[in-house]
């Protein structure tokens, strides 16, 4: 029999521990959870992230989080001021915004797709923009 997996806990490295537990508290609502020396903690709701200044891993990773409403959490996080890398976006696997941190780490903000609403383009990470049809293929 396999074993059981629990939740992931992405680990996201960054330049400047102080500067990016400041973004992600003021400007996408997360709670700093504990530490301050090198990695740290974060979360909002069930959602926790590491952040880090140690060599594990890249900038530039990108984290999938589902959350109640796409949308609303959109109005949201441009009222605090986040850096929004692509707008809330229908797809047929979710209703999706990309929100960026201060090193470049991207944030696959989602919720269910919309019924009635069109699919449209797909961001990559090589800044490619994906039109919708073949985007949701």
């Amino acid at each position: 029999m396999a074993s059981s997996f629990f939740s992931a806990l992405p680990i996201l490295r960054v330049n400047d521990l102080a500067a990016s537990l400041a973004y992600y508290t003021a400007k996408l609502g997360f709670e700093h959870d504990w530490g301050d020396r090198g990695i740290a903690s974060v979360s909002r709701g069930d959602c926790v992230i590491l952040l880090t200044e140690f060599v594990q891993g890249q900038r530039g990773n990108w984290v999938w989080i589902g959350v109640d409403d796409a949308g609303a959490l959109h109005e949201e996080l441009v009222a605090r001021g986040a850096k929004i890398r692509f707008p809330p976006t229908n797809y047929k696997w979710a209703f999706e915004l990309q929100v960026e941190d201060l090193d470049g780490n991207v944030l696959r903000l989602a919720s269910e797709p919309r019924e009635g609403v069109p699919y449209g383009d797909f961001l990559d990470a090589a800044g490619t923009l994906w039109p919708a049809d073949i985007a949701n293929a």
